[in-house]
């Protein structure tokens, strides 16, 4: 077991690079260090003095990639790329291009993240399972058609449906909780409450329906054949056998979702105005705020690498079959 965490960590390494990589040449390729200037610095016609003077300041100032005038090593290390990506491999994010520290802003902005994240995922995940085995014991019946049918209609709306709609009549029409904004402490309940349920609707089509695949795909098999010939009850053959069979699959959907408890939702935050990782984000990327973005997309393929790991671990826990060599 630790020699394969050892070796998924090291694989880890060389898609670490490329990202970081792929996201700076994508950044620069739309932004040179003087359009990043005159956004920061926000004036129509700022001098070239202020210009290079912030440049200079941030260190963007030096060639982007390679340094063909320096000797050495110093080609690659005295370059944009190298100064502002080799400090990210020990979490070292530095200061963002208007002069915040990026460390401190993710401690602070964390928290509303995964105020609404964890529970949408711990509810979302009670909830639609529930649903999926619900029509998957009501199986070919006007239960199951209709829960289907209901699924499909709710998978074709807009998830900006559901937002405004959840504002409109949870929080103007009825008045029950804030329709944006945050505080700290208890009274972030009635802040998050809204987003959270917004989100909960919003994914009972399509997770619904998918775990409803799963679940019937596994009573077909030979195993559940033969619990319901042993006689057991069909409430057991579900839940001592199909769920616990259908356990990999949910899983592996899992750790998709595992980088956003963290990172947040870009669009969930933004319109409910809530100040986490994922405005953070949207906030950086409209101001052109590279070193935010370039954090973000680094953080976000670390969670995912490290849920990729969970998950293939958790495998071995759900499936005693499963083991890894």
């Amino acid at each position: 077991m630790i020699n394969y965490i050892l070796r998924r960590i090291a694989y880890a390494l060389p898609i670490l690079i490329g990202i970081n990589i792929i996201t700076f040449v994508l950044f620069f390729v739309v932004n040179t260090p003087d359009d990043m200037a005159r956004m920061q610095l926000g004036q129509k016609r700022v001098t070239q003095e202020a210009i290079d003077k912030w440049k200079r300041e941030r260190g963007y100032d030096m060639p982007v990639l390679w340094n063909s005038q320096a000797k050495g090593m110093k080609k690659i290390t005295d370059s944009i790329f190298f100064q502002n990506s080799i400090k990210l491999f020990v979490f070292d994010f530095g200061q963002s291009d208007n002069g915040r520290d990026i460390s401190n802003d993710i401690s602070q902005r964390m928290w509303p993240s995964l105020a609404i994240t964890v529970p949408a995922l711990i509810l979302g995940l009670i909830a639609y399972i529930t649903f999926a085995l619900t029509l998957a014991f009501f199986r070919a019946s006007y239960i199951d058609v209709w829960g289907v049918v209901i699924c499909v209609i709710m998978m074709s709306i807009s998830g900006m449906f559901y937002i405004i709609g959840g504002q409109f009549i949870i929080g103007k029409l009825f008045n029950l909780v804030p329709i944006s904004g945050y505080d700290s402490g208890v009274n972030a309940i009635k802040f998050v409450t809204l987003p959270v349920i917004v989100g909960l609707i919003g994914g009972i089509g399509s997770s619904t329906r998918w775990y409803r695949t799963i679940f019937l795909e596994e009573m077909g098999k030979d195993f559940v054949r033969t619990a319901r010939a042993k006689g057991l009850s069909e409430k057991v053959v579900l839940y001592r056998h199909v769920l616990r069979n259908g356990l990999i699959p949910i899983l592996t959907g899992v750790v998709v979702v595992l980088p956003m408890l963290f990172i947040g939702s870009l669009v969930t935050e933004s319109f409910f105005a809530v100040p986490g990782l994922g405005s953070y984000t949207i906030d950086a990327i409209n101001s052109q705020d590279f070193a935010i973005v370039r954090s973000m997309v680094y953080l976000g393929s670390v969670l995912y690498i490290i849920g990729l790991i969970l998950t293939d671990i958790s495998y071995t826990i759900a499936d005693p079959r499963i083991r890894l060599e």
